[in-house]
């Protein structure tokens, strides 16, 4: 069975043991290993893996630059990785940047709302959003936080809804740790989740209800590297029971499919 793990994130060597601790320590978790390419190529190789998404968000603007050219480069130099670029919604030139996005080969923009310290359906990034739509790109949001309210699962619908154009990807079943909201909002045609960093969390029977209700050809198997194991996330995977032919959609197809844009 061929797998791509859809939510991966990897920091230069130097910064990587800082950065995995610092993002364990916003969840009170401690990070399964440190960040670094080598590690993830590693791990990715032990779980099947062939390609795996990375990207790593902008905490401030003028961190958006670099760390889109960071993640190109290490796509050039590692077959195996599918890149998303990142965005700030206060970073003044973002049309030219995300034309740099893809000029760089980079498949979609990541955002981490609540680290960013922004609401999702904030006015202000709508220009922003409709900007990534015009260039086909896809956008992975994290969601949900039982702290705090900037990726609130019903501002996902909101902008669902607003951007019907804009193929959005709903981080940890739509909502961490938020999933009886996630459960209330509508479905969309142009609204994605992926299982990272939930499995550990969520019971078996919401996690199969989740997937039911928006639909198994709308969900991506993701591992959330470094905060968990690939391996043993494809196990906790496994473990809701589906039959092999779902299990190869949500672990390998839709993400070929929506975001690589192969029909398989």
């Amino acid at each position: 069975m061929q797998l791509i793990d859809a939510h991966a994130h990897i920091f230069p060597d130097a910064l990587a043991a800082k950065a995995s601790v610092s993002v364990g320590n916003w969840y009170n978790i401690l990070p399964h290993t440190e960040a670094t390419t080598h590690n993830l190529l590693e791990h990715e190789r032990v779980a099947g893996v062939s390609k795996c998404l990375v990207c790593s968000p902008a905490l401030k603007p003028h961190n958006v630059p670099t760390i889109n050219t960071y993640i190109s480069t290490e796509c050039q130099q590692h077959k195996e990785f599918v890149g998303f670029g990142t965005m700030h919604r206060d970073f003044e030139d973002y049309e030219e940047e995300l034309d740099r996005v893809v000029s760089l080969g980079l498949k979609g923009i990541k955002f981490h709302h609540d680290m960013q310290g922004f609401y999702i359906d904030d006015p202000k990034m709508f220009p922003i959003y409709r900007a990534i739509a015009n260039r086909n790109l896809a956008m992975l949001l994290h969601m949900g936080d039982s702290r705090l309210d900037f990726s609130a699962p019903e501002r996902l619908a909101i902008i669902a809804q607003q951007f019907p154009n804009l193929t959005i990807i709903g981080a940890h079943f739509g909502g961490y740790r938020r999933w009886d909201e996630v459960m209330a909002i509508p479905t969309f045609d142009n609204v994605y989740f992926d299982t990272s960093s939930s499995l550990a969390f969520i019971d078996v029977e919401k996690a199969r209800a989740l997937i039911e209700k928006f639909g198994t050809d709308h969900f991506f198997w993701g591992s959330d590297f470094p905060m968990w194991s690939p391996a043993e996330e494809w196990q906790r995977f496994l473990a809701l029971g589906f039959d092999d032919e779902t299990n190869q959609k949500i672990g390998y197809k839709n993400f070929a499919r929506v975001v690589l844009g192969k029909e398989l």
